[in-house]
């Protein structure tokens, strides 16, 4: 499903009433009807509703529900937060229609005193547009809202919430239903501002659906990665799903790499190689069952080196069809140069995790020398040294951070964490939507690895395998969360839960993550 930054819904709403000339009155009544019906579904024992208005088109949007509302016969208090000489146009037009028709409106003139008790409130305080941080009576009504301890309905968006970033501009609203339009919103739909919407109901209000089609962000779904799924027929062998070359593993980390190729195992990959400094090669063979192992030439203190590139490069060029590099391997300056050396000579597509990625790091600009795609696969610490700014302004901004790094070195970048991002170079976003609490342990970014790179070397673009890979690594999750509780979870649980994870795909309910009107 697409979603929408501030930007885009600008232009949608733009479009659509001045090119298509459906007028803006049209969209603000079937805004909302739609919201009211989602509170009469949910809501159905409710008697009395508080309705918020704010100044601007989201409180047209209460006016309208409250006129739906009053004529289920529900008893409907309409507070209105700013001055009412300030409505305008098609806000200004509802306003008039609910006086007309009797209903009850509270100017509150900053005095929370003459609010009466309701079974639900209505938020309809801010919508999408807002870009500044909440303060005055404004930042007092929401905090009045949250404190009520009655489920709330936010209109489009949680007042407060920065929609394209996902958080408070101060304050925001905790809604316990959003109803939004035409798409989910951005911020709604990363974290914090998953927590902030509560559950999410996408309402058609009749914008034209081609207006949608070049959007490049996206919420993955089981729907959106079932079409990368490839099907598989009875004359195929191990050659036909590819050969993934893993470069993992030092003293103390060769459970990385055993991890990361059984990722790869378990999502499908017809063959697996793991290279390793010579020195460890006895334990990864007795790790790894199904997987190949390659003895590599190794450094004084049992990493790869300089002296391990000629060997690495040569098996490389053995029917390997993608390599992933990166779990376990330290971070020496041996190490390093190593590294760089097969990013700027690898002939297939590669991806970087772990202690790669910090030795990229140093010099990022060594990206810009590989000749094949590219993958990195971060958490926000590492995604902080690749960026050069703090943990805490990647979190800030985890979108537009990715966006940025993808484009200036020409990388795909998946973001790990609560709704892992990817980014492509070309400017798209997508958002995960699976996994939980319990896959936070140690592991479980390289069995990531391995499904990536796995999919890499089943000759799945970098979109595709990035996709595939951070949904069915979360979706696995899920299984062993559902099947065991989420204490206790382990990486090779997950690993082990790919196959089931695959093959409910085709099945899975398309509409798991929010629900369409």
């Amino acid at each position: 499903m697409k979603i929408a930054t501030r930007e885009i819904v600008r232009e949608i709403d733009r479009l659509t009433i001045e090119k298509y000339g459906i007028p803006g009155l049209v969209l603000m009544e079937n805004a909302g009807r739609a919201a009211a019906d989602v509170l009469l579904e949910n809501f159905a024992y409710a008697g009395k509703v508080a309705v918020f208005a704010g100044g601007g088109n989201n409180g047209g949007d209460g006016f309208v529900i409250a006129r739906h509302l009053i004529s289920e016969g529900l008893d409907v208090d309409t507070y209105v937060v700013s001055n009412p000489k300030k409505y305008k146009g098609d806000a200004f037009t509802n306003y008039k229609a609910l006086k007309k028709i009797g209903g009850n409106i509270v100017e509150l003139k900053d005095n929370l005193r003459k609010y009466k008790q309701a079974d639900v409130i209505v938020d309809a305080i801010f919508g999408t547009g807002l870009d500044r941080e909440v303060t005055g009576f404004y930042k007092k009504v929401i905090e009045f809202i949250n404190s009520q301890g009655v489920p709330t309905l936010a209109v489009d968006l949680p007042s407060g919430l920065d929609s394209n970033t996902g958080y408070p501009l101060g304050t925001a609203v905790l809604a316990d239903v959003t109803v939004t339009f035409v798409l989910p919103k951005l911020g709604t739909s990363i974290y914090p501002g998953v927590e902030f919407a509560g559950e999410i109901y996408v309402a058609d209000i009749t914008t034209p659906n081609f207006l949608l089609d070049d959007i490049p962000y996206e919420l993955l779904s089981s729907e959106s990665v079932d079409k990368i799924l490839a099907l598989r027929y009875e004359d195929t062998h191990k050659g036909t799903y590819g050969h993934l070359f893993i470069l993992a593993g030092s003293p103390g980390k060769s459970g990385a790499a055993s991890l990361a190729a059984l990722g790869a195992q378990r999502a499908g990959t017809g063959l697996v190689t793991v290279g390793v400094p010579k020195s460890l090669h006895s334990i990864i063979e007795q790790k790894t069952t199904e997987a190949m192992t390659e003895p590599l030439p190794e450094t004084d203190i049992e990493t790869l080196g300089a002296v391990s590139v000629n060997r690495t490069l040569e098996i490389m060029k053995e029917r390997k069809s993608a390599l992933a590099v990166g779990p376990g391997i330290s971070t020496t300056d041996e190490t390093r140069e190593f590294l760089y050396e097969i990013i700027r000579n690898s002939t297939i597509p590669m991806l970087i995790d772990a202690d790669a990625i910090t030795l990229v790091a140093e010099n990022p600009k060594v990206l810009k020398e590989a000749k094949v795609p590219i993958v990195l696969t971060p958490h926000p610490g590492e995604m902080s040294r690749l960026a050069g700014i703090t943990t805490e302004e990647v979190q800030a901004d985890r979108v537009g951070v990715s966006l940025d790094f993808s484009a200036k070195y020409n990388v795909y970048l998946v973001l790990k964490g609560a709704r892992s991002i990817i980014s492509t170079p070309e400017g798209e976003i997508f958002i995960n939507t699976t996994g939980n609490a319990g896959m936070a342990s140690g592991g479980m970014g390289d069995v990531l690895s391995g499904i990536i790179g796995g999919f890499l070397a089943q000759r799945l673009s970098p979109s595709d395998a990035c996709r595939l890979g951070v949904f069915i690594h979360g979706l696995a999750g899920d299984i062993v969360a559902h099947e065991n509780g989420e204490v206790g979870m382990i990486a090779s649980d997950v690993a082990n839960a790919l196959p089931k994870a695959i093959s409910q795909i085709p099945d899975m309910d398309q509409e798991a993550v929010t629900r369409i009107r």
